[in-house]
């Protein structure tokens, strides 16, 4: 049974909760932090608060869209087509850079106003420890935010001396304009805060819907991968691959029904009541409301199916196939010579199906041991090692097809990098990964956006169409999201900052 976490206090609503972008934080009639918390206790209230603002859905419908994982559902009515993601239209006035930007500054803002009140706190002996742990948990929301931010618009992760996005451990005044800081500038701002979590968090990892230290090294490991610090990512990857095992067929199926996680180390509590218990909208929601209106089945209108192209790749014995289709879909082996094939080769979305009897409502996962495995993987490919990248990916196939499947034989990394990112979309598809995936990985391992040609044929949207640009280099401009539009509005100093291409 899940915990109803009560997050929308009115004193905490008008304490807290940021208004539409980095800097416009402070507005005339809201309590200040002093007023706001005035205690250990209200220190907990405002960490649910910060929790509240966390939310992935914005990621996970973008990448869906932007890249290769939906064709548009027979039930389509325009979702998708009108703001151009699927046709590769991305510019600062579109919907996803603004939703991310102000989605991770929101948290930015809870969580420092938390930090900073808390040092006008001083606990009793008995509420050392979870003063601390509340205190733990708001640095790791702050870092987590700002790893969010780095990862959508930093063109080169690499790139020390590189704009990243503003570094805000501090609660600005309403008039303040930052600008962007560099690359390692943002780092450092996010590993010193996933060092202070670490030191004031209290080892306890049982509950996976609040960030532990585990989530810590979680992080640590996908921010070094990206980084590509692969000495330290695989390090930190193993302490947790090894910590938690990869779920077995019939548990990788129950983790997207929300009763089992064996492989979870990190998730967002969804439940009925809370403030994201609704239609997917800007704003959150269930996270199967991306791609159907009422339910996960053939006759819960679903506008968005799987892409073809990605359905083609699946193992017909792989539980990730059973997992993301539904059995009520329509499937068509020659589709590709069906003139009707739209309505005669339907793939019904089933990552998120609902629970607590709510349709399509289901946890967010943000962390499972399966991505510390192929970031094992990533390193030694990487580090030169082919075989025991092989391994690492026979590892996972193993455990989604239930037997003992072929070891890959690579000549070399960008063969090896091919199989990985093949592997992860096949992985993560639905959970926000493939953008960011084919933005640091595409080039080193040969591959681009994949869609299926009959896939293509809404509105001309593959790369090289006659109505849009090519769009088949994973190292295009448009794999870095520009500042938005809501932002460069009010900050002057940012308007001069924008990414190239925009």
């Amino acid at each position: 049974m899940k915990n109803l976490k009560i997050y929308f206090l009115a004193f905490l609503s008008m304490a807290i909760f940021s208004c539409d972008d980095a800097i416009d934080i402070t507005q005339p009639g809201r309590f200040n932090a002093d007023a706001a918390y005035q205690s250990v206790e209200d220190l907990q209230l405002g960490l649910l608060g910060a929790y509240n603002e966390l939310d992935i859905t914005d990621m996970i419908t973008f990448a869906s869209t932007f890249t290769d994982e939906i064709s548009i559902g027979f039930d389509n009515g325009g979702q998708g087509l009108g703001d151009g993601r699927y046709g590769y239209i991305l510019n600062s006035t579109s919907g996803a850079p603004g939703a991310i930007w102000v989605d991770q500054y929101d948290a930015i803002n809870a969580s420092t106003r938390l930090i900073e009140a808390a040092q006008e706190i001083t606990p009793d002996a008995s509420e050392q420890a979870e003063y601390n742990n509340i205190l733990g948990q708001a640095y790791a929301i702050r870092a987590w935010a700002h790893f969010v931010l780095f990862t959508y618009y930093t063109v080169d992760y690499t790139d020390d001396n590189g704009l990243c996005v503003p570094a805000v451990d501090y609660v600005p005044d309403v008039d303040a304009t930052p600008g962007r800081n560099t690359v390692a500038e943002v780092v450092n701002l996010i590993n010193n805060d996933l060092s202070s979590a670490a030191n004031l968090l209290d080892g306890d990892n049982s509950d996976i819907t609040f960030m532990n230290t585990d989530f810590v090294t979680a992080v640590q490991a996908r921010l070094a991968a990206y980084r590509q610090d692969y000495a330290t990512a695989a390090t930190l990857a193993k302490s947790l691959s090894d910590k938690y095992p990869l779920a077995d067929k019939t548990q990788y199926f129950n983790m997207y029904e929300d009763t089992d996680n064996t492989e979870v180390i990190f998730k967002l509590e969804r439940s009925v009541g809370d403030s994201y218990d609704g239609q997917a909208t800007g704003g959150g929601g269930w996270a199967g409301a991306l791609y159907a209106f009422v339910n996960a089945t053939l006759s819960g209108s679903p506008y968005f199916e799987m892409g073809r192209a990605l359905y083609n790749q699946f193992d017909a014995n792989d539980i990730r196939l059973e997992r993301n289709i539904d059995p009520s879909s329509v499937i068509d082996p020659n589709y590709a010579s069906n003139p009707n094939f739209r309505n005669d080769d339907i793939l019904v979305i089933r990552k998120y199906p609902g629970s607590d009897g709510q349709p399509l409502m289901n946890d967010l996962k943000v962390f499972r041991s399966s991505e510390m495995v192929l970031i094992e993987a990533e390193a030694a490919a990487a580090q030169g090692d082919l075989a025991a990248a092989a391994s690492f990916i026979k590892e996972i196939r193993d455990a989604r097809l239930g037997e003992n499947t072929p070891m890959m034989n690579f000549s070399n990394a960008e063969q090896a990098f091919g199989a990985i990112l093949d592997e992860r979309r096949l992985e993560f598809c639905f959970e926000g990964h493939r953008y960011l995936d084919l933005k640091r990985l595409g080039e080193r391992a040969n591959r681009r956006i994949d869609r299926d040609a009959l896939d293509c044929d809404i509105n001309n949207s593959c790369a090289g169409s006659s109505e849009y640009p090519a769009f088949d280099n994973t190292n295009a401009y448009k794999f870095t999201l520009p500042i938005p539009e809501v932002e460069r509005n009010a900050n002057a100093v940012i308007r001069e900052q924008q990414n190239p291409g925009y």
